[in-house]
């Protein structure tokens, strides 16, 4: 297969999902899929950027019914790790039924049921002496300034043993991940920069966008263009047509692993697209 066949192999979404439609519509053209990060990935790359969570436990009084905590936490590796206190009532739900489980959601402008988020269920225990030093210093490196209370003898360290996931990235985007998925996913080594990325592309480049589209998609009718997202496989453009708005994704031709590896694709590509479209520059 040659480069450029490869790039035409776009997948254009219509707000569809990739396992499941949820009543959304199909693509709008059959065309080849597109490689992307599996939603192990996804939920993996999402908790690895956040430091906040709900912390939903099994209420003792009254009895039985679901307690939300905002909480702070980290991970050792895929387990969530939080420094609790004896005296909070999540601990002590805990210490009654151990059964919980964990709400970390991103936080972004505009519509907030199009950010993603991930639901871990499990089971919380307290780190046991093999794993507390470990887990102190997955938490410290996160929450530098928890060391001041950290040693304070009401407070400890607890784990969450994920048993299941369930990931949602927005409208029409989820499934449950296997937890042998969970255990091996890694998170996207583009999510730290991919802010800066899209907000560099989006004002400073954006004449670039309909280029993409025209030369590597079926859309050729673009009234407006935004990148909507990055990670080491490719990108999502979110398009505006006259038949709608649609999300269109551009795989890069090999993995990338930097902000200096996503400037150099996205240059490649866009000399691609000038040369394919027949314009100088």
């Amino acid at each position: 297969m040659t480069r450029s066949s490869a790039r035409d192999k776009v997948r254009v979404m219509s707000n569809a999902s990739e396992r499941d439609q949820h009543g959304r519509p199909a693509p709008a053209r059959p065309t080849a899929p597109v490689a992307t990060p599996s939603h192990a990935e996804r939920a993996r790359t999402l908790l690895d950027g956040a430091t906040t969570a709900t912390l939903c436990t099994l209420a003792r009084e009254p009895a039985g019914y679901p307690y939300g905590s905002l909480i702070t936490f980290a991970l050792d590796e895929h387990r969530p790790v939080f420094l609790i206190s004896d005296l909070a009532e999540h601990t002590r739900n805990l210490k009654d039924d151990a059964r919980s489980s964990l709400l970390v959601s991103e936080s972004r402008p505009g519509d907030p049921l199009a950010n993603g988020r991930v639901t871990l269920l499990g089971v919380c225990a307290p780190a046991g002496d093999a794993e507390r030093e470990r887990a102190r210093a997955a938490y410290l490196a996160r929450h530098p300034s928890a060391e001041q209370y950290a040693s304070f003898g009401d407070f400890s360290f607890w784990t969450l043993e994920v048993n299941a996931v369930r990931y949602i990235g927005g409208y029409g985007r989820m499934s449950w991940i296997q937890p042998s998925e969970w255990m091996t996913a890694q998170p996207d080594p583009i999510a730290p920069d991919a802010r800066a990325i899209l907000d560099h592309m989006n004002q400073d480049h954006a004449d670039a966008l309909p280029l993409y589209l025209r030369a590597f998609s079926s859309v050729s009718e673009v009234l407006r263009a935004e990148m909507s997202s990055i990670d080491r496989l490719g990108f999502e453009l979110s398009v505006m047509t006259a038949q709608g708005t649609q999300t269109v994704r551009l795989p890069f031709h090999e993995p990338i692993a930097s902000k200096n590896d996503a400037r150099k694709a996205l240059v490649g590509l866009l000399r691609e697209a000038r040369s394919k479209l027949g314009i100088a520059g």
